[in-house]
């Protein structure tokens, strides 16, 4: 078996010099990245088998980190912070976050969590959803966040943007109303079935070529929405 690879995402030398000599005596690939921009793009460009990811980085917030990853991939991510208070914890973990360390911390203590989220990892590159998702109309880049249609980019609500990216992540998938009032608007919104049919209609709009009879983004009638490529 290849040994698993482990991306360290923090801004402090020490600790990352640390645990790649620590990690890498022990057999793992290390990849590193000093800020969250840089931890994005090694995970699309590396496909690492767990994140080490600090929460203070110099660019944004480790929980910025875990939610654009969790756009596009299941890779285990082990939050490492000095951060201990209860909040900051279930706020990673709400976030994505499958564990949560606080420094200072022990070596072998991270090292059993680490093995442990390596027994539980499924991921692979086939059972991942791809960074960018193509159709024949517009292309999504689930890591970016953009969507470019014909060459150029189209400008999407934040709002619009969750409603597919939740589909596109689903691909021919069936998403419930509810599912999908729940993630993009929050479990008080299950109800506002409306609102799904106003944001799907803009969706359409910018994206599919003939809005009235959508190729990607379909209607499933009283269950929910699915995306088909």
């Amino acid at each position: 078996m290849m040994a698993p690879t482990v991306l360290v995402v923090d801004d402090e030398p020490q600790i990352v010099r640390a645990l790649r000599i620590n990690l890498a005596a022990r057999g793992y690939q290390v990849v590193t990245a000093h800020d969250g921009t840089a931890a994005l793009r090694a995970v699309a460009d590396t496909r690492p088998d767990v994140v080490v990811l600090d929460l203070g980085l110099p660019d944004m917030d480790g929980n910025e980190v875990i939610a654009g990853l969790r756009g596009w991939t299941t890779v285990p991510i082990i939050v490492l912070s000095a951060r201990g208070d209860s909040p900051d914890k279930v706020h990673a973990l709400d976030a994505g976050a499958d564990d949560y360390v606080t420094k200072p911390f022990g070596m072998d203590e991270l090292l059993a969590r680490l093995r442990a989220a390596v027994r539980r990892s499924a991921v692979s590159v086939g059972d991942e959803a791809e960074a960018v998702v193509r159709t024949d109309d517009f292309t999504v880049d689930l890591l970016a966040k953009k969507v470019r249609r014909g060459g150029e980019e189209v400008h999407l609500t934040k709002t619009e943007w969750g409603v597919l990216e939740l589909l596109v992540r689903n691909p021919g998938r069936l998403v419930s109303q509810k599912q999908l009032l729940r993630e993009v608007w929050g479990p008080a919104y299950e109800n506002e079935s409306h609102y799904l049919r106003v944001y799907l209609a803009q969706l359409r709009r910018k994206l599919e070529p003939e809005p009235s009879r959508p190729r990607h983004l379909l209607t499933e009638p009283g269950m929910g929405y699915r995306f088909e490529a």
